[in-house]
């Protein structure tokens, strides 16, 4: 990974299980190596097992063993958001799945939680109960989350939210930039139950005063244990305990003294390890591959067949433009392609093997796919058979949506994109406008490429400088799929200067079967649903859009069946017109004879 946090912190932490026979908090902090910390961040968990709970210990130990373990498993395009959520949902349901055996299911696995993610500049809290995440800046002392608890006398409260205490999921969550500087608390009940905020601040704000902030850039160490930390942790457990305390104990403080560097020439320096390779020929050779066939060639990159000397297999290389030899944004992106196209495993989608050998210079490998581009099928082909794109279709869909659960967006769906083989296989190529969401969550010194597909098929939202999402996506897989059955385009040469809302409103959408017979209109439907200009009236999912290709929808039916002057009033007016036109011109006729 080129990118590197360069995140530091100053950790501690201490517990006691009070008056009580046992402990059934828990807690944890995780630090990872690189390029972990950078792609997924640093963990601090905190959890307060129900005691009122049969297995509350139980509960408390399995949320925060199991969700250190699982959140830094999932896949690394996704967001902290995604993962997280994705883990505590799964924790969620065996909690409760375990509460089903006793005879009170609220008193069975219930724990709060309390979790603190910090990957690059910003913090994600995730929180359920009453356990809680304050934030210590500057002189200010704020406590982000809030009680899920609900008071019935002065003291006595009960939990209103908890994992495994509902099927449904319910987890309170925000994100916070983060400055060096800032110190977070995580508690249990035990102490801020018994400690006013006052009291906590006046210890943690002691504690940081004590250690300056680490500044210095050259320090390799991403987290440091203080012992200072962990006194205060316990003092403040000795001090709920002196007041009366009747419950466990638990707290964490987690102390931001180094965050990635706005400024910093790091991530170009790692950016620009591998020179440029030169502009290749026909016969030469790099890294022990010998160049066969130039594929393409373009002002951002070039594609070549290559084959293995010494294997004598085929390879596509891809090469960047010397034309960017000084744009980190545009080297970033390059690299990233190899590494999406790395943790995609599809038929469907062109592969990328892993590093073979070391490099001399910036290029990476993918499959060599014998076959001609969809573009081409599109030009030649004469005979439009609906079960034949319907099955290209649905390849691609199934390539496009192992994009997706990585929670990455291809951004540049079209024929030329799309290579059919001999036996009819799809496979999606070219992943040089990708969106990686957990990727673009890191800050980088430098504003990112994002570059963009073929205007013809990219959806309105690009062009209105709008995020982009799965339904974006979409919209490109209907306009080619919209092709592939007419060889002609939905709205016409006019989409391509479209440059405003106003200008997408005047477009037109002209039904396929007008193009082509043998597009039922149940299908033209789907189409122009896919094809709304507005992404929250098109299909939420593919797999949606896929069906209802391929099965008559009776919306779409009742559509079709209503009076011409409703589906078209235009064409109506136009007809009726002329019908008009024809009879005053025959009784002319008849009244001049």
């Amino acid at each position: 990974m080129h990118l590197s946090s360069r995140l530091n912190t100053t950790i501690g932490q201490a517990t006691d299980k009070g008056p009580k026979h046992q402990n059934e908090d828990c807690m944890g902090i995780m630090v990872p190596d690189e390029p972990a910390l950078t792609i997924k961040g640093m963990v601090a968990v905190i959890a307060d097992g129900v005691s009122s709970a049969e297995a509350g210990k139980e509960a408390s130990e399995t949320c925060v063993k199991n969700f250190l373990n699982d959140y830094y498993s999932t896949p690394d395009s996704w967001t902290v958001k995604t993962s997280s959520q994705k883990v505590l949902t799964a924790l969620n349901r065996w909690l409760y799945g375990q509460g089903q055996r006793f005879i009170d299911a609220h008193r069975g696995y219930i724990s709060t939680l309390s979790i603190l993610v910090i990957k690059s500049r910003m913090a994600h809290i995730f929180h359920i109960g009453d356990s809680r995440i304050y934030r210590l800046r500057g002189g200010e002392f704020e406590q982000l989350t809030s009680d899920h608890s609900a008071h019935v006398s002065k003291d006595k409260a009960y939990l209103t939210r908890a994992m495994g205490m509902d099927i449904r999921l319910d987890v309170d969550y925000r994100i916070e930039s983060v400055e060096a500087g800032d110190l977070f608390f995580l508690s249990t009940d035990g102490i801020h139950d018994f400690l006013s905020k006052k009291e906590i601040k006046k210890a943690l704000q002691s504690a940081s005063s004590s250690l300056n902030v680490n500044t210095n850039s050259n320090v390799n160490t991403s987290s440091n244990v203080n012992t200072n930390f962990e006194d205060v942790c316990q003092a403040l457990i000795d001090q709920a305990k002196e007041v009366g305390s009747d419950d466990n104990l638990s707290c964490q403080i987690v102390r931001v003294d180094q965050l990635p560097d706005a400024n910093s020439e790091d991530v170009y320096k790692k950016l620009s390890d591998l020179p440029f390779p030169p502009f290749l020929e026909v016969g030469m050779s790099i890294d022990g591959y010998r160049v066969l066939q130039e594929i393409h060639a373009s002002n951002r990159s070039q594609l070549y067949v290559v084959e293995d000397i010494a294997s004598h297999k085929k390879w596509v290389m891809k090469t960047p433009s010397v034309n960017f030899e000084d744009d980190p944004a545009y080297i970033e992106r390059f690299i990233m392609e190899e590494w999406i196209g790395r943790r995609i495993d599809c038929p469907n989608v062109v592969k990328v093997p892993e590093e073979a050998r070391k490099r001399q210079c910036l290029y990476y490998l993918c499959e060599y796919v014998e076959g001609n581009t969809l573009a081409k099928w599109i030009e030649t082909t004469n005979k439009r058979d609906v079960g034949q794109i319907l099955d290209i279709v649905e390849q691609v869909v199934r390539g496009v949506r192992s994009l997706h659960r990585k929670e990455t967006l291809h951004q540049d769906i079209k024929p030329d994109n799309i290579v059919i083989t001999p036996d009819g296989e799809a496979k999606l190529i070219d992943f040089g406008s990708c969106l990686v969401a957990g990727v673009n969550e890191i800050a980088t010194p430098f504003e990112r490429d994002t570059i963009l597909g073929t205007a013809t098929y990219a959806a309105p939202e690009y062009k209105l400088r709008r995020a982009g999402s799965v339904r974006s996506d979409l919209f490109s897989i209907a306009m080619m799929t919209y092709e592939m059955l007419t060889g002609h385009l939905p709205f016409g040469e006019a989409f391509d200067h479209c440059e405003s809302a106003q200008d997408f409103s005047r477009l037109k959408y002209q039904p396929a079967y007008l193009y082509n017979p043998m597009v039922p209109a149940w299908m033209d439907g789907a189409l122009k649903k896919a094809l709304h200009f507005s992404p929250e009236l098109r299909y939420e999912s593919l797999s949606e859009f896929v069906f209802d290709l391929k099965h008559p929808n009776q919306q779409f039916m009742r559509l079709n069946n209503q009076p011409m002057l409703e589906r078209n009033p235009l064409l109506f007016w136009k007809v009726a017109s002329g019908i008009l036109l024809v009879g005053q011109m025959v009784t002319l006729y008849l009244w001049l004879s």
